[in-house]
């Protein structure tokens, strides 16, 4: 059974953003929607909902059947989806902390869903990303975390307009915070 994924780093960096920014978004559409892919352990979802944005607007998927059980326990409405598989509709704010870090066979199985993005480490962000256009508002955004043990991503060449807005350095890598938008 996959492990849920406890907040670390990369939770904190989104975490800390969304503090800043939603109070003032909230303030400007009071209506604002809200979906975190990969809930894990609801620190996103809870961290909205301080932040002002109204629980109804607040949506959340993941694949792991047991991070949707503890995330109704905390309240919330989430769904078992695989990124938007079982989405519909348009969203003003789309966040994902993604399983970024390239496969390595001495992880265990059970925190490889949490972690592990592909060979690259890319794979699953490139998939999200083509599937997330048609689930962002016109004057969307989207917060996604990257690594620097991943391949880079070409925001561009997926049809972003990308922002790095914050960097933190560990010991072995460096977590980027995105913040992007369709380019048209």
């Amino acid at each position: 059974m996959p492990e849920i994924y406890q907040p670390a780093e990369d939770s904190y960096l989104m975490s800390n953003h969304l503090e800043k920014i939603l109070p003032a978004l909230t303030r400007k559409n009071p209506d604002i929607s809200f979906l975190e892919i990969g809930i894990g352990s609801g620190i996103q979802l809870e961290t909205a909902l301080k932040a002002g944005v109204k629980k109804e607007n607040i949506f959340g998927t993941d694949i792991n059947e047991e991070a949707i059980k503890h995330c109704k326990r905390l309240d919330f409405n989430p769904i078992k989806s695989d990124l938007f598989e079982d989405i519909s509709g348009k969203f003003d704010i789309i966040i994902f902390n993604p399983p970024y870090l390239p496969f390595d066979k001495r992880e265990p199985e059970s925190s490889r869903t949490a972690t592990t993005g592909g060979k690259k480490g890319n794979k699953i962000i490139k998939k999200f990303l083509k599937q997330s256009k048609k689930h962002l508002k016109k004057d969307g955004k989207i917060f996604l975390i990257t690594s620097s043990l991943s391949e880079k991503i070409d925001f561009n060449g997926l049809g972003y307009k990308s922002k790095k807005i914050i960097n933190k350095k560990l010991f072995f890598e460096m977590l980027n915070l995105w913040g992007l938008r369709i380019s048209n």
